[in-house]
């Protein structure tokens, strides 16, 4: 990856009803923040955080505030996966290795005020912007968190599903192979994959797949392609420390879910904001 980016830092679900949301993710065994709210612009969230990624569930709560290209997206789509962030801890060393590849990098300044029960705190971010044509079909942007200590608290990595970690997602676009030269260019053609017509990319721990219709169904046999948005982050795989306490959520929650014998459980797209959920076994479990 391009210098400074050390992997996948969270995934973008945007949603049409926001405590909606909020409530369907804790039925599925997550604990969530704390709301926030983006400043200067008309966009909430609740996140579901772990020790390396997060989950960030992102819908309107001022519709009189600025807006920008995701709340057109959820205006159109309703609940859809909206696209990634790239971590880091150097957002300037993926600046200027942006720049010298010939993209047009936008730095950009985000807070977020988190409303704790305690009182409000403002997380703060150092946001590195690409043009569209960098990323076409899913937004992909780079995040580095200046105040860390804010966003993990302990009590907020403790899911009683168990989860523990974004391991792999899934893009589903109308045609991958228009993906690969640009996904080249911004990660480096090394860090790229290609099997048949499925594109794969090493982000740190987790891996990101973009497939058409027909593979993303061989990738996620749950998949019901016919509902996927395209383009959209079609399905997420997580992994669980222990999955007999994630299927016990499930059950006295009274969730659909299929179990694939002691290996994985999936959660239908409309259990979970319209991203299909499997949960994993952790490898030597």
């Amino acid at each position: 990856m391009r210098d400074g980016i050390t992997g996948l830092d969270h995934v973008l679900i945007g949603v049409s009803d926001l405590e909606a949301a909020r409530a369907s993710y804790e039925r599925l065994g997550f604990t969530t923040t704390p709301r926030g709210r983006h400043v200067g612009w008309s966009t909430g969230n609740y996140c579901v955080m772990f020790p390396r990624d997060y989950i960030e569930l992102i819908g309107v709560v001022d519709a009189a505030a600025p807006s920008r290209s995701i709340e057109r997206r959820i205006a159109e789509a309703g609940d859809v996966g909206v696209g990634f962030a790239l971590a880091t801890d150097d957002h300037e060393a993926v600046r200027r290795s942006l720049a010298e590849a010939g993209f047009a990098p936008e730095p950009r300044s985000l807070g977020r005020v988190l409303e704790l029960p305690e009182g409000a705190v403002e997380p703060r971010f150092a946001l590195v912007m690409l043009p569209p044509e960098a990323t076409p079909d899913i937004p992909i942007f780079v995040c580095r968190h200046l105040t860390p200590e804010l966003m993990r608290r302990p009590i907020w990595l403790d899911h009683p599903n168990t989860a523990v970690a974004i391991t792999a997602l899934l893009a589903v676009v109308a045609d991958p192979g228009a993906l690969r030269a640009p996904y080249e260019r911004l990660f480096g053609a090394g860090a790229i994959g290609v099997t048949d017509d499925v594109l794969s990319v090493r982000l740190g721990g987790a891996t990101l797949l973009v497939a058409g219709r027909d593979d993303a169904e061989r990738l996620y046999p749950a998949l019901d392609v016919d509902r996927v948005s395209v383009p959209s982050i079609a399905a997420m795989t997580l992994t669980v420390a222990d999955l007999a306490a994630t299927d016990g959520v499930l059950r006295r929650n009274r969730i659909r879910h299929d179990r694939d014998g002691g290996r994985s459980i999936t959660i239908d797209p409309e259990d979970a904001c319209g991203v299909l959920i499997e949960f994993a076994a952790s490898p030597g479990s």
